[in-house]
Order: structure tokens, then C-alpha cells, then sequence
């Protein structure tokens, strides 16, 4: 971007960055779909990189239904084949039946919990008590979360993972200092309604 806006450091470093940083990026997001759809890319993007992912997302998007759990969770042998011919998303197995898998366990979890999001945001971090942006990959609340996902069938959800989730649907606010979006963030996550 030509812009003279000061971002952080990882907006720049390629070319759909800045707009995924500026318009998305550590928004607080409380619909359970798209809670859903990071896990799943997340979960993609495990040994990979986030523009490879951010690349195919519209092809991830239409091979996963928008990712509809509940639709997913119906997903059988032959769409599991066809999601492994589909050259537009990452084809790999272990993790398309990971999504397939957490479908299921999302269904489950909202039968429980009432929303994904309910329960999600209740790992959401004290601000205060974590360090300076951009200097850590976990925090003891994605490694809680972590540990209890684990306990309830999920696959795919390291700490790292959920860190890198939570940064992304505005759990945690990790723009840099400088970055003019910090106070974007901050100002979004104090309005924002916890579910």
C-alpha cells in the first residue's frame, strides 16, 4: 500500500495484507459462523503461511459451504473427496476432516453452551496482563482454551493456533504500538457486547 499510514510490521509484507489488517484484522466478532470459518483457516493454516490461506479464502468458502457447521457436520466420504480434487483450497487431508470433526464438535458445544461465541469469549485475556504486542505466540487463556476444545473432541487447536484466533476476531487487541489501528481496536472492543 502507497499510503503513509504507519501499520504493523507483518500488514506490509504482502499485497493483501494492509486491506485484511485495516478492515478485519482483531475486529471483535461475536457470530458464531464466522468464529467457525477462523478456526477452520487457522486450522489450514497450520505450517503454512496466512497469505496462502488469505489467497484461497473465497475458494475455502465456497468448498466449505461458507462454513455452515451444520452442514459440514454432514459431510461424508465423497465430499471428502472432492474437497481433496479441489485444487482452489489446501488439500490436506488430516485437515479437512479436522473441520469436518469440529463441526460436529461445534454443533455439540452450542447445544451446550448456548453459542460458540458464548463460550469462546469467556477465554477472552485481561489486557493488562499480557505483554507488548507482537512479542509472544500463546497467553494461558489460548492454552486453556486450547486444553478444554482438546477435552471436548476438538482437533487442530494448539494454543499457538487459538493465540493467532484470538488476535484475529478481537479477543486480544495485538496491533503494534505505532500501528494506527490499535485505537481503532480498542475503541471497536470497548463497544463490542460480550455474548
Amino acid at each position: 500500500m502507497t499510503d503513509s499510514k504507519q501499520r504493523c510490521a507483518w500488514a506490509d509484507s504482502a499485497p493483501d495484507f494492509p486491506d485484511y489488517h485495516d478492515k478485519e484484522w482483531g475486529f471483535p466478532v461475536a457470530d458464531d459462523q464466522r468464529l467457525f470459518e477462523k478456526l477452520c483457516l487457522e486450522t489450514f493454516q497450520s505450517g503454512l503461511s496466512w497469505r496462502t490461506i488469505l489467497t484461497k479464502r473465497e475458494n475455502f468458502r465456497l468448498a466449505f459451504q461458507q462454513f455452515d457447521f451444520n452442514k459440514i457436520a454432514l459431510f461424508d466420504d465423497e465430499d471428502v473427496e472432492d474437497l481433496l480434487s479441489n485444487a482452489g483450497i489446501v488439500r490436506n487431508k488430516r485437515k479437512i476432516l479436522a473441520v469436518i470433526n469440529n463441526a460436529k464438535r461445534a454443533q455439540e458445544l452450542i447445544a451446550k453452551e448456548g453459542s460458540l461465541a458464548a463460550f469462546l469469549w469467556r477465554y477472552e485475556p485481561n489486557e493488562n496482563t499480557l505483554p507488548l504486542p507482537e512479542t509472544q505466540t500463546t497467553c494461558k487463556e489460548s492454552v486453556a482454551l486450547s486444553k478444554d476444545l482438546k477435552k471436548r473432541g476438538w482437533i487442530f487447536v494448539g494454543p499457538t493456533t487459538l493465540y493467532a484466533f484470538m488476535q484475529s476476531m478481537g479477543l486480544i487487541n495485538d496491533h503494534a504500538e505505532h500501528c494506527f489501528m490499535r485505537e481503532k481496536i480498542d475503541t471497536a472492543r470497548k463497544a463490542f457486547e460480550r455474548p
